[in-house]
């Protein structure tokens, strides 16, 4: 995990802002360099298991819940408390879940998501980002599943 995290960080660190990113090699992988924050949300079919990092220079708050705000012509908000921050790095958040409905067509139909912990708000534009959001559903390899859980709720 920490070589995970040390590579988004150098990814973050170099990368000027840019559009939305899709890659299906080595596991289905949506990417975005926002100004304030990084996503990337994964998809690993060896354990079918999708993940959102969200990744900040000046690093996330202890808090119980995280939510995700979308905002846009399909807004709403999804939360959880079973969001990780590395003790010994805390640049990067980390939700898992078997299901991201909710996650991807949140990216996919709004303008803007807000990371919340705590009082601290981290937006990120949505602009550009339901192309990419169209390939990471249609991932090659028949690597995506439609699996419902419920670490990620929906408030809207």
């Amino acid at each position: 995990m920490r070589a995970f995290v040390l590579a988004l960080t150098c990814l973050t660190a170099a990368t000027p802002v840019a559009a939305w990113e899709f890659t299906p090699a080595p596991i289905c992988t949506l990417f975005h360099q926002g100004a304030d924050m990084a996503v990337m949300v994964t998809y690993d079919p060896g354990v079918r298991e999708y993940a959102i990092h969200l990744s900040r220079e000046g690093g996330w708050p202890d808090a119980g819940v995280f939510s995700m705000r979308f905002e846009g012509p399909r807004g709403l908000t999804i939360s959880t408390t079973r969001h990780v921050i590395e003790t010994g790095d805390t640049r990067t958040l980390t939700v898992r879940d078997r299901g991201f409905g909710n996650v991807l067509n949140g990216l996919h139909f709004n303008t803007r998501a807000v990371a919340v912990l705590g009082d601290l708000e981290v937006p990120v534009s949505l602009d550009g980002a339901a192309p990419a959001v169209e390939e990471f559903r249609n991932c090659p390899s028949d690597q995506l599943v439609e699996v419902r859980s419920s670490a990620l709720v929906s408030k809207g």
